[in-house]
């Protein structure tokens, strides 16, 4: 078993657990039968994650803490496992228009939640900061980005891409923003969403930036890149008809070219 705080094992009994392996964060993901607990690297995300989760309590579907630790380098995050399944689950891609649906719902419940005290923000400003610093110091994953991002059909290398986006940042509508709306990270259950994981990028945001991530995670996941297993039934349009608004394209390729520096 993994080292866990002892504040933690009178909690966790002497539970049976699995790893959980599915998305693409770099923590540690311990499932038991009703819980989970979460181990990462020291670092803002994981921080706000935790305050976010406590925010947001009684205001969205949201796991409960149950306790939260660090030490030298980690940070440990105990908390209730919500209901449900992956918005990314069988079930759900065989039936797009359901899907679909569900989701618009979603992305709308994070917009209607009163931001005047939110305190986290993750807008623009503070996304291309923190983009600087993965670029300056190479952590850019080049074997996961889209195909067109970068070379002859793209930009030369990250800071080329970074430059535009410095030069071309379009205007805010500042919301409360998942910062990662995947499908992994959107449990549905009984035709709703029952639960938003992964919140350490929450916080206040333009909403295309989670549309944008939202669109190409569809996209994705019908595609059969994760599983490789494909889907049929989706079309771009869907998703905007749900929404009730038009595409703003300009905004949807900014944001996901932003996303290829994290």
């Amino acid at each position: 078993m993994v080292d866990i705080p002892d504040k933690f094992k009178s909690l966790i009994n002497e539970e049976n657990y699995s790893i959980d392996d599915v998305g693409m964060s770099d923590s540690t993901v311990i499932l038991f039968h009703d819980k989970i607990l979460k181990i990462q690297t020291i670092s803002e995300e994981s921080e706000n994650e935790y305050h976010v989760m406590e925010w947001l309590q009684n205001k969205l579907p949201v796991p409960m803490v149950l306790g939260f630790e660090r030490d030298e380098k980690k940070t440990y995050l105990l908390m209730t496992k919500v209901p449900g399944e992956m918005s990314c689950a069988d079930q759900y891609m065989k039936n797009p228009e359901q899907l679909i649906t569900i989701l618009a719902e979603g992305l709308q419940m994070l917009w209607k939640v009163d931001i005047s005290n939110c305190a986290y923000t993750c807008n623009l400003e503070k996304k291309l900061q923190m983009a600087k610093y993965t670029v300056e110091n190479n952590l850019v994953d080049m074997d996961d980005v889209e195909p067109d991002t970068f070379g002859e059909n793209g930009f030369e290398n990250p800071e080329l891409l970074l430059e535009w986006l410095n030069n071309n940042k379009p205007e805010e509508e500042l919301v409360l923003s998942h910062g990662d709306f995947c499908l992994p990270n959107i449990f549905l259950s009984n035709g709703k969403v029952s639960g938003y994981i992964d919140l350490g990028k929450t916080g206040i945001a333009d909403k295309w930036q989670d549309i944008a991530l939202c669109y190409r995670s569809l996209i994705h996941n019908f595609d059969g890149k994760y599983t490789g297993k494909q889907y049929q039934g989706f079309v771009a349009d869907m998703l905007f008809e749900k929404l009730g608004i038009e595409p703003k394209w300009d905004k949807i390729r900014y944001y996901i070219l932003m996303d290829e520096l994290f």
